[in-house]
């Protein structure tokens, strides 16, 4: 049994089987016919052009699937004679919530799957690099189960993005609720994670049309209950995910709400500050003023004694308010 796999020019071609897996070249797909208890599976992850059109002669494939050229971004889903095509957009996450589309062409038909993609994708690396004892669960799949299983693990990539969504929002809202807030520079991150949030919403929610699509009674042949139940439950789970994404900005609105209510609380406490020091600054402004009037009492005849008299009472009364004041808890 010859479990190894081998990429030439970005294409690996796997003819999976239930006792295994063997490795096969372009040259290959002409007399390799998958049976109806085997998968071929041809990954074409940045193969060239003139590759990918080898692929689909020797695989009798119609030009409408090709792949070669500009892939268009946009998810379709369309069916043809005897295969089907589905396109989508996986996650790619980047630095600082910068998340990034890579373009999955997903080709299938009767015991094949190919797949055709420019940037890397973990999931289907992580397929080639699977344990030679979990290969055989692939070769019991059929070829809509597989584009299922496929699909599955896209949709994964869009949980991932979340995850370390709400990762950043929660580090977010902890610096908000410290003891020393960021202040305004929280605007600029709370910016940049409606801006990610809303970048997964537009890469998830034209996928519709092929996760409906493919949930359609006239999409699996008659008698295929067991398909046609997998690609039902891959559109709950679509639905979820984009579930998932909409809470996603839902926790933006959240941090900046409760960025909104952290900064009235400082502003309320700084209003009661300076109300504090302007009404004792007000009282000793009125014993200041009584003392300027112009009347003859015999306090005014203390002269130097009497002024430092009043500068301490004024003092005295001031270190008095302070310290009723931090005993209440108004400063």
């Amino acid at each position: 049994m010859d479990i190894s796999r081998s990429s030439a020019a970005g294409i690996t071609i796997t003819l999976f089987q239930a006792q295994g897996s063997s490795s096969l070249t372009i040259a290959d797909l002409l007399s390799n016919v998958p049976d109806d208890d085997e998968l071929l599976s041809v990954d074409l992850g940045g193969a060239t052009d003139a590759d990918v059109e080898r692929v689909w002669q020797a695989m009798s494939l119609g030009r409408g699937s090709l792949p070669a050229g500009p892939v268009a971004t946009n998810p379709r889903l369309e069916k043809f004679a005897n295969h089907f095509m589905a396109r989508v957009v996986a996650v790619l996450p980047g630095q600082n919530l910068s998340f990034k589309g890579a373009v999955l062409t997903i080709v299938a038909g009767a015991n094949f799957v190919v797949t055709h993609h420019v940037d890397d994708i973990d999931f289907l690396a992580d397929m080639r690099v699977r344990e030679p004892e979990t290969v055989c669960d692939i070769g019991c799949l059929g070829e809509a189960s597989f584009v299922a299983a496929l699909l599955d693990w896209h949709l994964s990539t869009y949980f991932s993005a979340v995850a370390l969504f709400e990762v950043e929002i929660e580090r977010l809202e902890s610096r908000i609720l410290s003891d020393k807030p960021p202040g305004r520079s929280a605007l600029p991150e709370l910016c940049a994670l409606r801006g990610a949030a809303s970048r997964l919403r537009r890469m998830l929610a034209p996928h519709r049309v092929v996760f409906d699509g493919l949930s359609r009674p006239d999409f699996v042949p008659d008698g295929a209950e067991e398909v046609a139940r997998h690609l039902r439950d891959l559109d709950d789970r679509y639905e979820r995910a984009l579930d998932v994404v909409e809470n996603a900005r839902e926790l933006v609105v959240g941090s900046f709400q409760l960025f909104s209510t952290q900064t009235e609380l400082q502003t309320n406490e700084r209003m009661k500050l300076l109300t504090f020091v302007t009404v004792v600054t007000g009282l000793l402004a009125v014993i200041a003023g009584a003392l300027g009037m112009n009347f003859e009492a015999d306090f005014f005849g203390l002269k130097t004694t009497g002024f430092w008299t009043a500068v301490g009472v004024m003092v005295g009364l001031g270190v008095t308010s302070v310290l009723v004041g931090r005993r209440r808890g108004w400063l």
